[in-house]
């Protein structure tokens, strides 16, 4: 994960970053950029498009229409909506490709929605092993495999709804998923310490496989700080995300802040919310894993699946096999 020990190389990993934080890209040789492909599943109304534009920035997602309030009742079809931002983090080209869906959750009966997002998912698969199969490779053919999904729950304050549970269950092993509380300015603090708790409790018992950050401390290669910041990471999960584009000026510095009548939510500050944590782990400490474990383990584990005739079984692993390394025999990988 870290390009070295001992020496020091922190970076803010955003203009609005309240600390600086020990830059880790392994891949600053990539001439042509590094691509990144992030999913954002949520309900409407949970902020997907505010955080992605917090996420990088910009205005990537354009402020829409108030609906008609006589059409509000009509449920919109899911649809799978592509963005594409160049970004450039601790001096490392990121192509930052998101595939937001809109309309998940809205109807009663979210089957098909399932059924999308699961298919699209084997579809990037499938792309990749035609093209391990060809005689001659297409050198500019891309990688459109998902590296991670955001996963975003409804601040309810209770536990994880069955759609939550069916969702994370059927893609746990078809991508990294890392659920986020949604929104989580909502709650108080200590509702929000209770709430993170009943989750993880949820995706316990209900053997859901989501990004746990492994566990790396008998493997030799990794230091001790990144054990620990992996530890540390673990007990924060699922990450409170808070989205916002307003942006004051504080003592000279840019803050990005929501107010309210009690007072204001810092989105970049650790205290307020894990979004610039989670950032760094998108954008800048984790990038390498979530590609890594996508080509080696979720890849691996759907191509001898396919091979095999077996691609059902997918989803039904039970959380044993989270971060174990997939005993399969290994293609040559087509890594953009």
């Amino acid at each position: 994960m870290r390009a070295g020990s001992g020496e020091d190389n922190n970076v803010a990993p955003s203009v609005y970053s309240h600390v600086s934080r020990p830059g880790s890209h392994r891949y600053k040789n990539a001439k042509k950029g590094l691509p990144f492909n992030l999913m954002l599943i949520g309900e409407s109304g949970l902020g997907r498009s505010t955080f992605l534009n917090t996420l990088c920035e910009r205005s990537v997602v354009p402020t829409t229409n108030v609906p008609n309030p006589e059409q509000a009742h009509i449920a919109e079809p899911m649809q799978f909506k592509h963005y594409s931002v160049d970004m450039d983090e601790d001096g490392m080209k990121i192509i930052l490709n998101i595939i937001d869906t809109p309309g998940f959750g809205n109807g009663t009966d979210n089957e098909t929605c399932f059924n999308q997002i699961q298919e699209y998912l084997e579809t990037q698969f499938d792309e990749v092993l035609g093209e391990e199969n060809r005689i001659k490779r297409n050198p500019k053919f891309k990688d459109s495999r998902v590296h991670a999904i955001l996963y975003f729950i409804n601040p309810t304050g209770h536990s994880l709804r069955e759609i939550d549970i069916e969702l994370m269950r059927r893609l746990g092993n078809r991508a990294n998923i890392i659920p986020v509380v949604a929104r989580s300015d909502s709650l108080t603090p200590r509702e929000l310490v209770l709430f993170k708790q009943r989750i993880m409790d949820d995706i316990t018992a209900h053997n859901i496989l989501v990004f746990n950050f492994p566990n790396s401390e008998e493997d030799d290669d990794e230091d001790e700080e990144t054990v620990e910041e992996n530890s540390e990471l673990r007990a924060m999960m699922p990450f409170a995300v808070v989205g916002c584009e307003e942006v004051v000026n504080e003592d000279g510095r840019p803050v990005r802040v929501r107010n309210y009548p009690w007072g204001v939510v810092e989105v970049d500050n650790d205290e307020h919310s894990d979004f610039d944590r989670l950032r760094y782990v998108l954008l800048n400490s984790h990038i390498g894993d979530l590609r890594d474990r996508t080509q080696n383990d979720i890849y691996e584990l759907y191509r001898t699946e396919k091979l095999s005739g077996n691609t059902v079984a997918g989803a039904a692993s039970d959380n044993s096999s989270a971060h174990q390394p997939i005993m399969a025999a290994r293609s040559h990988p087509v890594v953009a």
